[in-house]
C-alpha cells in the first residue's frame, strides 16, 4: 500500500520568514550602527550628481576617435572599480566626455577621471605568480627570483594565511637590516634599468604582498612615477612583476597596427602580430635597449613589460637588436595571438602613443528633476499594472486572488531588501531602467501563480481531492515555472553581458526578479495552499474559493470520504459509492429501453400505411409482450 509523504509547509514558511527577517534584520542593523540606509541608492537619473565635461587634449597632434573610446574605456574601469555604479561615461560629438557620476561623488572618485593614462616601456626584472607569496617560501628565500619560484598560480592552492600573516612575514622578509623599517633606496648605484639593484627593500615587500587575483588590483590607477621601479599586475591577472624605470614613452611610437606575419621569404602566414613604428628618437631608445635586453638572454632578463595606466598590457622577449625602430610582437607557438587579441593591443598602443591629457571644461551639479517625473509615471504605470493583475486574479481566481495579492507583496519585499542591501554591499545603484525590469517583473511572477492555480483546477475538473490535486497541480505547475524563469534568466544574463548603459541596469533587475520569483513560488505560494486547503472555505470548495467543482464545470463526481462523494452538477446530499453505482445502472438500462422504444416506433411505421392501425399493432405487441 502506498504512503503519501509528509509535508511540512509551516516549515517552509519558517524559512522564508528567516530570509526575510536576515535581510531587514542586516539592513536596519546597518542603518542604526554603521553608515546604512534602509532604502536603495538611486542612479544619476534618479537622484543627480555630479557632471564632468572633459576635453582630451594631445601636444602637437590631433586625438583620435579611437583614442576617445580607449580614454572612456579605462575611466569607467577605474568608475567601476572604486564602487560608483551607473556612472554615466560617453562621448560628446567625438571630442569631449562627459562623465555623469550618481549622487556626491568623492574627491579620490574625481582625481581618478580626470587623471591621463600613458603608456610607458619598462624592462622586467621580475616575474610571479599572481598570488601573495607563501610566507614559508619566504623564509628560506634568497633573492626575488627564488621567492617568486615558490609562488604559486592557482588561487585555490593558496595556503590558508591571513593578510596580517602574509604582511608581516613579507615584511621580515625583506627587511635585510631587521631594524623594521623597509628601505626605499638601492643598496648600490643600479647601472641600467635592467640592474636588480632596483629591488630596493620596500618593492620587495610590495612584490611579496601584491595579490593579483583581488579584480580590486587588476583596475588602473595611473600616477606612477617613471623614474622609479614598480610593482604591477598583468592585465588579465595572470602574474605580476617588479618592473625597472621606464626607460621610453609611449609618446615615441608613431604607429601600431594588427596584420599577418610576412616570413623571411616574404610570404604571408595565417599568423597575427602587432606591427610597432617608433618615431626616429625613440627608435634609436628602443634600439639600445633591445642590444641590451638580447645580452641578458641567458638570465632570462631579456623582456621589457608595455605598462599603461599602472597595468601591464604585454611582456613579450626579445630575441635579438631592433635597429630600425620596426618592431613586431609575435604570440607564442603554443599560444598564438588571435586577430582581436592583435587588434586590441593595437589599439592600446596607438593610445599611449599620444600624451593625452584632460582639461576640465566644467564641473557642475545636476539634478533630478526629468529622471525624478518620470519615475513617477512609472511608479503610477506599475501600480496600475498590479491593480489590474490583481482584479483580474479575483475576479478569475476568486479567492485564490489573495493568495496570488500575498505572493505579490512577499515578492516585493523580497527585491526591495535585495536591491538596498546590494546598494550597500557592491555600490549598486537603481536606475530608471531598473525600475522598467522591476515593473515588467510583475507580470513575470504573476503568471508563475496562474500557471500553478490552473493546474490545480484541472485537477480539480479531473475529480481529484483537493489535497491530492494541490500536490498533483504543484508537481506539473513546477517544471512549467522553472523553464520559464530558466529562459527569462538566460534572457537577462545575454542582455546583461552584451548591453552597455542603462540597458544593463533592466537586465539586472529583471534577472534578480526572476531568481526571487523562484524563491517565492516554492517557499510561499506552494506551502501556503498546502495550508489553506486545510480550511473548511478552501478545503470543501466553497463557491467564492475559486475551487468550486460546479463553477469549474467539473462532470466528474468530487470524492469527499467515507465512502460518499458530491457529484460537480449536484451540490445536494451525497450519496454512497454503492448507490452511486446502482443509480448509473438504472440510468443506463432506461437509456437502452428508450432506444428500443424508439427503435420499434420507427420500424411500425415504416410497415404500416395507417397510423393508426401500427399503433394498434404496437399496442398488441406491448400487451403479448405484458402476457
Amino acid at each position: 500500500m502506498a504512503t503519501r509523504s509528509r509535508v511540512h509547509p509551516v516549515r517552509t514558511l519558517i524559512y522564508l520568514l528567516i530570509i526575510l527577517g536576515l535581510t531587514f534584520g542586516g539592513l536596519f542593523a546597518s542603518a542604526r550602527w554603521s553608515d546604512g540606509e534602509m532604502s536603495p541608492s538611486l542612479a544619476l537619473d534618479l537622484e543627480g550628481g555630479t557632471q564632468l565635461i572633459l576635453q582630451p587634449t594631445a601636444e602637437g597632434a590631433e586625438v583620435t576617435e579611437e583614442q576617445i573610446d580607449e580614454a572612456i574605456r579605462i575611466m569607467r574601469q577605474r568608475v567601476d572599480a572604486s564602487g560608483v555604479a551607473e556612472a554615466e561615461i560617453s562621448s560628446q560629438g567625438g571630442e569631449n566626455i562627459v562623465v555623469g557620476l550618481p549622487g556626491n561623488p568623492s574627491q579620490e572618485t574625481l582625481d581618478l577621471v580626470r587623471r591621463s593614462a600613458q603608456m610607458r616601456f619598462r624592462v622586467l626584472l621580475t616575474e610571479a605568480g599572481p598570488g601573495p607569496i607563501d610566507p614559508s617560501a619566504l623564509e628560506t628565500a634568497e633573492d626575488p627570483e627564488a621567492a617568486a619560484e615558490e609562488s604559486t598560480d592557482e588561487p585555490d592552492t593558496q595556503p590558508e594565511y591571513t593578510d596580517a600573516e602574509i604582511e608581516e612575514a613579507a615584511r621580515q622578509a625583506a627587511d635585510q637590516d631587521g631594524d623594521g623599517e623597509l628601505s626605499t633606496e638601492p643598496a648600490t648605484e643600479p647601472t641600467s634599468a635592467s640592474d636588480t639593484a632596483w629591488i630596493t627593500e620596500q618593492v620587495m615587500y610590495d612584490f611579496y604582498t601584491l595579490n593579483c587575483l583581488n579584480s580590486a588590483n587588476l583596475v588602473g590607477t595611473g600616477g606612477d612615477d617613471p623614474d622609479a621601479p614598480l610593482v604591477a599586475c598583468a592585465e588579465d591577472g595572470s602574474a605580476k612583476y617588479i618592473l625597472g624605470p621606464s626607460e621610453l614613452a609611449g609618446t615615441e611610437i608613431e604607429t601600431a597596427n594588427s596584420g599577418l606575419y610576412v616570413n623571411q621569404q616574404g610570404i604571408v602566414t595565417n599568423e597575427y602580430v602587432v606591427n610597432i613604428t617608433f618615431t626616429n628618437a625613440g627608435g634609436e631608445t628602443f634600439s639600445d635597449i633591445t642590444e641590451r635586453l638580447a645580452g641578458l638572454a641567458t638570465s632570462g632578463q631579456n623582456r621589457f613589460a608595455m605598462v599603461l595606466d599602472r597595468l601591464v598590457i604585454s611582456a613579450p622577449n626579445v630575441e635579438q637588436q631592433i635597429p630600425d625602430g620596426e618592431a613586431q610582437i609575435r604570440g607564442s607557438s603554443a599560444s598564438p595571438f588571435t586577430q582581436e587579441e592583435t587588434q586590441s593591443l593595437a589599439n592600446q598602443l596607438n593610445f599611449g602613443a599620444l600624451p593625452i591629457t584632460f582639461e576640465v571644461q566644467s564641473q557642475d551639479q545636476i539634478s533630478a528633476t526629468l529622471g525624478a517625473e518620470q519615475l513617477e509615471r512609472g511608479i503610477l504605470a506599475g501600480l496600475i499594472g498590479l491593480g489590474l493583475i490583481v482584479l483580474y486574479c479575483l475576479v478569475q481566481y476568486r479567492g485564490l486572488g489573495l493568495v496570488t495579492m500575498a505572493s505579490l507583496l512577499i515578492a516585493g519585499a523580497i527585491t526591495y531588501g535585495a536591491i538596498t542591501a546590494m546598494s550597500q554591499l557592491i555600490g549598486y545603484r537603481l536606475s530608471l531602467a531598473g525600475v522598467a525590469g522591476l515593473i515588467v517583473a510583475i507580470g513575470i511572477t504573476a503568471d508563475s501563480f496562474i500557471v500553478y492555480f490552473e493546474r490545480i483546477r484541472d485537477e480539480v475538473r479531473e475529480g481529484r481531492r483537493l489535497e491530492d490535486a494541490i500536490e498533483l497541480g504543484w508537481a506539473r505547475a513546477r517544471r512549467t515555472i522553472l523553464a520559464s524563469d530558466a529562459v527569462n534568466l538566460l534572457a537577462a544574463v545575454v542582455l546583461y553581458t552584451l548591453a552597455v548603459g542603462g540597458v544593463r541596469g533592466f537586465a539586472f533587475t529583471l534577472g534578480l526578479t526572476t531568481f526571487i520569483d523562484v524563491i517565492v513560488v516554492f517557499l510561499f505560494t506552494h506551502p501556503m495552499m498546502q495550508l489553506l486547503v486545510r480550511t473548511k472555505f478552501f478545503g470543501q470548495g466553497h463557491r467564492l474559493s475559486g475551487l468550486d467543482p460546479r463553477h469549474l464545470g467539473s462532470e466528474v463526481p468530487l470524492y469527499r470520504g467515507r465512502g460518499r462523494i458530491r457529484s460537480g452538477a449536484d451540490s445536494a446530499a451525497g450519496q454512497t459509492i454503492a448507490e452511486r453505482r446502482r443509480a448509473a445502472e438504472l440510468a443506463a438500462r432506461e437509456e437502452e429501453q428508450a432506444q428500443a422504444n424508439a427503435e420499434g416506433e420507427d420500424t411500425a411505421g415504416a410497415d404500416e400505411p395507417n397510423g393508426v392501425t401500427a399503433d394498434a399493432s404496437a399496442g398488441t405487441g406491448s400487451k403479448e409482450g405484458e402476457r
